[in-house]
This record gives C-alpha cells, structure tokens and sequence, in this order.
C-alpha cells in the first residue's frame, strides 16, 4: 500500500513544473492509477523530479522514483528522495563489473519496493548523459521485468532537460521542456536481454522524434 503523499509533495511539484516549463504529452497511453515501470532518458538531475512532479497526484501517490543513492543519502537530499518522493534509493558502481556484481540486490530491492501496488521511475541508462543520443541501457530493466512481466513498461522521453540544468550547475536555468510518455511494453516470454533493451531504447528513440515533428 502507498504511504501517499507528504505535505511538501504539491509544492515541489508545482514548482518543479514551473522552472522546468515541461509540457506533457500522452502520446501512446492514458494516466492510470495502475501498476507500472516508467523509463527514462537520463541528461538531469531535475529528470527524476520533473517526471514525477507531471504525474497526476493519484498516480504520483503510488509512483517512487529509483535514485542514485550517492547523490541523493545526505542533507536536504536525502530528506527530500526519503520522505517527499519516497525514492527507491540503489548503489551504482564506479564500473560495468561492480554494477553487475550488485545487479541481484538492486532487482530484489526495486521488486520488493513496488509490492502490489508501486510504480516506478527508472534510468536504465544508468548515468546522465548529454541530451543528445541516448546510451545503451544496462541490465536492470530487463531483469525487473522479467520478474515482473504483468507490469508495464511506459517510455518517457524528457528534453531539455540538460539545458534547464546541466552538468556541473546548480541553479536552474527557467526554459521549456517537453515529456512525452509512450506506449507501453512488456518483455516476451522468450525475448532475450539484448533484443529487449536494444527495443526498449528505440521506443525512447521514437519518443523523441515525435518531440521533434
């Protein structure tokens, strides 16, 4: 069960709404209070909280991002992905063989973390990049759905986002971003890791064509 949502939540929202300007898009499903993974490209560490915060608040009420926990365990930060957004907080390792030696404890703790009930934001990217090409993604999605093959999986392409803060920045630069969600995907039952992900990619792909027509 969703512990809801904390007294804090409509304010950040709002005001994460208004500094990243973001206009949503529904593109290939509707907003449902349903079991579901979002996953995204990965170019700002407002990415998170501009996809939750454009969320309705019944759905937002049930969704909880999955952050990196380096970035997000001290101080404000920690308070805020801790109370506010109720984050899923994961340890990403410094390389691809520490990430993959860690991979089992991640997947059993985002499964435990969604229960019957939880969505989930995820990067499958697994760092930021730059906004211009999306990066492989890394296991982790396909194996969160293959645990969960009844959930779906609904891409969400952000842009802008890099602009309104890049790398490096700390204070916000106030644009227009724009968040387009997609259609939802399941693994097959037969599909192997590969052909999974090299798909799930290409949905954001699309995703971002469409943001550019």
């Amino acid at each position: 069960m969703s512990a809801g949502i904390h007294p804090l939540a409509s304010v950040i929202a709002a005001v994460a709404r208004g500094i990243s300007g973001v206009q949503v898009r529904w593109a290939g499903c509707r907003p449902e209070v349903k079991q579901r993974i979002y996953f995204a490209n990965h170019t700002s560490h407002l990415d998170f909280v501009v996809l939750w915060s454009a969320l309705p608040s019944e759905v937002r009420k049930q969704t909880r991002p999955v952050a990196a926990q380096d970035y997000w365990e001290k101080g404000v930060k920690a308070y805020l992905a801790q109370k506010v957004f109720r984050a899923v907080l994961v340890h990403r390792g410094g390389n691809r063989e520490e990430a993959r030696a860690a991979a089992c404890t991640v997947i059993d703790r985002l499964a435990e973390a969604m229960g019957d009930t939880e969505s989930l934001i995820l990067f499958p990217e697994g760092t930021r990049g730059t906004g211009e090409t999306i990066a492989p993604f890394r296991s982790g999605l396909y194996y969160l759905a293959k645990r969960r093959p009844e959930v779906e999986l609904v891409p969400a392409y952000l842009e802008n986002l890099n602009r309104i803060l890049p790398k490096g920045e700390v204070l916000p630069v106030p644009l227009v971003s724009l968040l387009t969600f997609g259609v939802p995907l399941h693994v097959g039952e037969t599909e192997d890791k590969r052909g999974f992900l090299e798909r799930a990619s290409a949905a954001l792909c699309t995703l971002r064509r469409k943001g550019e027509s």
